[in-house]
């Protein structure tokens, strides 16, 4: 018997959307899904990559964690991204309607689309942003 797929509640999805992902980059952006980021543009040309994934190791499958366990978890993925030799921004995504305080995240220039889906489920993460070559964020989900 095949297993069933998790499926996500609507409304998750929808803080997923309307998320602001912030880049703590010189000068600090935002990343919107779906609208073209004109500064992540101007950094794929001043590092010579052609994508990016807004990575986070927090709340594994939407359940919350204690920040001192989110902030070990986060600290392994930067450690493991770092032993790739990829360039690492901090940041934060962050829902406007919900009093979270957010989830502290990596903008990971360079990475490929399929390094950075297996990341993602390796921190248990529902999501995460992927940007190729248009700097278009877009949500993949990896439930």
């Amino acid at each position: 018997m095949t297993p069933r797929k998790k499926t996500l509640d609507i409304s998750l999805i929808a803080s997923y959307h309307s998320a602001n992902y912030h880049v703590y980059a010189t000068p600090a952006f935002t990343l919107n899904i779906g609208i073209t980021s004109q500064p992540l543009k101007a950094l794929y040309q001043s590092v010579n990559v052609k994508s990016a994934g807004f990575l986070t190791a927090y709340n594994p499958h939407s359940q919350p964690l204690g920040e001192e366990e989110n902030k070990k978890r986060n600290d392994q993925l930067i450690t493991e991204l770092k032993q790739h030799h990829l360039k690492l921004i901090n940041g934060i995504g962050q829902c406007p309607e919900s009093e979270w305080l957010g989830e502290e995240s990596i903008l990971v220039l360079g990475i490929s689309l399929k390094s950075a889906k297996a990341l993602g489920k390796q921190y248990g993460q529902n999501a995460i942003v992927w940007c190729d070559h248009d700097a278009v964020p877009q949500l993949v989900f990896l439930v």
